[in-house]
């Protein structure tokens, strides 16, 4: 049992029952004559005392000396020591946050029973969603992007200091021809483009590294865009000296949060380097300004890098809230078979709150009149090789609109399926300053939902199921409001 967790514990255990005998530290230490400072240290779980000053406690609080240094707590603390137990504040960097463990322990510690019950709720919603250790870090490396904006200036200093000690210019799109030289000539690495194509069973993998021997082994079907991004990821992870990290892409197992926000901090670094802020920004600028939208210009500035659209759209999501002050948006990924009925969203962000477009675990039917769903069904019926839309959502529940982009691609990995990446703009005075063509007529405007089964717009043509659970919750009302007006009556 690491000796730090049998600190806390007692800590915890000490606080408790000097609250629930309405003592202060100050009476504590004048019953016991022990200073408030070594109760204070002790309570904080980074001093545990001597046999001799158990017994002084024990004697003091009417506690048996056994249950005092016994690690069993009671029901309103176990929750607290099952996290403590598993190490798991010690695998996330709450400093990220600004968080100190002690702190956190502390809040826990002054409301047990109500912080614990919340803890126990987080736990069970974990269990039945099926809410794996890796999807915790994920969302948590998500909040840490939604709280810095998604903008980490030093990673972007630390590309552009990569580009002037390597003389990579990054006005020009960089191959991945350059790329590979430096990571051949540089780092050591030897590139293999042959041998990960024996294994079938991996045919959704685009590379695998292997540390012992700086061996890359690339699947052959990925195309320059996919090869840059996966170069300029491998730099990173050198350039910025991570030894924390993962060795396939896409990933298959976290087995720590220092590889996924390594994981994370590698990929920002390649898009970075790949999407240079400064030519994106002075590119958005001549299409923001125009009164009417340029559909073609909006295309060929997502197309003119050596970058998938996703890495475009994700891009964006950097940049529009550093340097337009943009910083109401989200960002969206969907994946569609074609014949199938089912749309599912992949990934998402939200910045700087939770919008109405949003991941739902409950297997409802997203709104068919998403423009992320209607790029999907055009690329399936075209030839294409993107499919690019935009729309005003108007969500009427909430009175909250939003400008959506949207790119479809066919995925290069995967027979008949397909994907979009989509931005929103919360539409609102600042996007207003910013945007000139928000009242361009030819942008098409609809009434959107988020599911089905919640939306109250009457006469859908697009709805797949009835709103029953908008209608249950109309039922609840209704009767809610007839018991208060009997409440009323008979008072």
């Amino acid at each position: 049992m690491e000796e730090d967790y049998i600190k806390l514990i007692f800590g915890l255990k000490l606080k408790q029952i000097r609250t629930d005998k309405d003592l202060s530290l100050f009476g504590l230490s004048k019953i016991s004559g022990l200073s408030k400072s070594y109760l204070n240290e002790i309570e904080k779980g980074k001093k545990y005392p001597k046999p001799d000053k158990i017994a002084i406690l024990s004697e003091k609080l009417d506690v048996p000396y056994d249950q005092f240094v016994s690690l069993k707590l009671d029901k309103n603390l176990a929750p607290i020591g099952d996290i403590l137990k598993s190490k798991i504040l010690k695998e996330i960097p709450l400093e990220l946050f600004g968080i100190k463990e002690s702190d956190l322990i502390d809040i826990v510690a002054n409301a047990p029973d109500k912080v614990n019950a919340f803890i126990s709720t987080i736990i069970e919603i974990a269990q039945h969603y099926s809410f794996s250790k890796e999807s915790f870090y994920l969302a948590s490396v998500r909040s840490f992007q939604e709280a810095n904006n998604n903008y980490f200036e030093a990673l972007e200093q630390e590309v552009v200091k990569f580009a002037n000690a390597y003389h990579l210019d990054l006005s020009t799109n960089i191959s991945s021809k350059e790329l590979e030289e430096i990571l051949v000539e540089e780092y050591g690495y030897t590139i293999n483009n042959k041998d990960l194509e024996k294994y079938q069973e991996l045919d959704n993998l685009r590379s695998i590294f292997i540390p012992k021997t700086k061996t890359l082994l690339l699947a052959k079907h990925i195309d320059e865009a996919q090869r840059t991004f996966i170069y300029a990821k491998e730099i990173a992870y050198n350039f910025l000296n991570y030894e924390e990290r993962l060795y396939t892409f896409s990933w298959i197992k976290f087995d720590n949060f220092d590889q996924v926000l390594n994981n994370f901090y590698a990929s920002y670094f390649a898009g970075a380097l790949i999407l240079p802020q400064q030519t994106i920004t002075e590119k958005l600028e001549t299409i923001f300004k125009k009164k009417t939208f340029d559909r073609k210009q909006f295309v060929s500035i997502a197309e003119s890098f050596n970058a998938s659209p996703e890495s475009f759209y994700q891009r964006l999501t950097n940049i529009l809230p550093k340097d337009f002050n943009i910083q109401n948006l989200f960002f969206l990924r969907f994946v569609h078979k074609q014949e199938s009925k089912h749309f599912y969203l992949t990934k998402e962000l939200h910045l700087s709150h939770q919008h109405s477009p949003h991941a739902n675990e409950t297997n409802e039917h997203y709104c068919r009149r998403w423009v992320s769903l209607k790029v999907l069904k055009d690329i399936i019926q075209s030839d294409s090789q993107h499919v690019f839309d935009i729309q005003i959502s108007n969500y009427p529940d909430s009175n909250q609109s939003y400008l959506v982009f949207s790119s479809a691609t066919k995925d290069p990995f995967k027979t008949n399926q397909y994907r979009s990446v989509t931005v929103g703009l919360l539409i609102n005075q600042q996007l207003k300053r910013k945007i000139a063509f928000l009242d361009d007529k030819k942008i098409k405007h609809f009434d959107v939902g988020v599911t089905c089964e919640r939306c109250a717009i009457k006469d859908c043509k697009e709805r797949m199921v009835p709103a029953k659970i908008l209608e249950k919750e109309q039922k609840n009302l209704k009767i809610e409001t007839v018991v208060n007006d009997i409440f009323k009556q008979f008072s």
